[in-house]
């Protein structure tokens, strides 16, 4: 298998040596009484403070990998383990972001944080949280907005806010579907570098679904390239740039050489 080959870099990445919080063994998932298989022999490990993405086309089974991760979808067979405990379901250790904000209309954008702590544990819980709420807010630079409602948040700030929600419980790893996709691009590059901050900030543990090259390229220690037919990881591409990432990184020859070997790895797919 063709690596992309690495080269010095002017900040460390992730030491090989850090502990694996989240490790996949042999994963596979069929539908309709197996005979449409969704994934085949997936394993993956991340380890403390790295973040990952997976990239492919559309029906390579990105979606149905995270679902599994998340607990929300058993596999057919396979190791899945977050922090040496099987998944078996949803768990409060487990952080989840959509593609829409989805906070609730009727609720303050400090409530809609503690929201997942008050469904889990109840209001004296939630209660208790609003303090760290009140803290996540700062870090997002939302602290001046924890009691507007979110009709009054722009689409970016709701997203900040979905991110606050998603570190409420100090989660062991964060799984992002395409958090971003539904921002203008100029947002979209903002929230970015946002998420790279916080994500270097707490060393958060961190997989992402992306259709996007460049937004996969510039977050990600490694990135995953899947294919369908079915769906499975071909390649392990680490990404040597060092960070923290800039948005002017883009514009440089080894940003281009790297996604021009993954966009090479998926056009191969396009005519398998």
């Amino acid at each position: 298998m063709t690596m992309v080959k690495t080269r010095p870099l002017s900040a460390e990445p992730v030491a090989r040596e850090a502990r694996p919080v989240y490790e996949i063994e042999r994963l596979a998932k069929t539908y309709a009484r197996n005979s449409l298989t969704a994934l085949t022999d997936v394993n993956l490990t991340l380890r403390k403070g790295e973040f990952v993405s997976v990239i492919g086309s559309s029906g390579c089974g990105k979606s149905t990998l995270l679902k599994i991760m998340a607990g929300l979808l058993p596999p057919t067979r396979g190791r899945v383990v977050l922090e040496g405990q099987p998944v078996l379901g949803p768990r409060p250790d487990i952080g989840m972001m959509f593609q829409q904000a989805t906070l609730l209309p009727w609720k303050t954008t400090v409530e809609n944080i503690v929201l997942p702590i008050e469904i889990r544990s109840g209001r004296g819980a939630a209660k208790a949280a609003m303090a760290r709420a009140r803290d996540l807010l700062q870090l997002v630079g939302l602290g001046e907005f924890g009691n507007v409602y979110p009709g009054e948040l722009s689409g970016g700030m709701a997203q900040r806010a979905a991110i606050c929600r998603m570190l409420i419980a100090d989660p062991a790893v964060l799984l992002l579907d395409e958090p971003f996709s539904a921002l203008d691009e100029l947002t979209r590059d903002f929230m970015n570098m946002e998420l790279q901050r916080i994500c270097m900030e707490r060393q958060a543990t961190a997989f992402l679904v992306t259709h996007s090259l460049a937004e996969a390229v510039i977050l990600s220690d490694r990135i995953l390239v899947m294919q369908a037919r079915p769906g499975r990881i071909v390649e392990d591409v680490p990404i040597d740039l060092p960070r923290p990432r800039t948005l002017e990184m883009i514009n440089t020859p080894r940003f281009g050489e790297i996604v021009a070997h993954i966009r090479n790895l998926l056009g191969r797919e396009a005519f398998a």
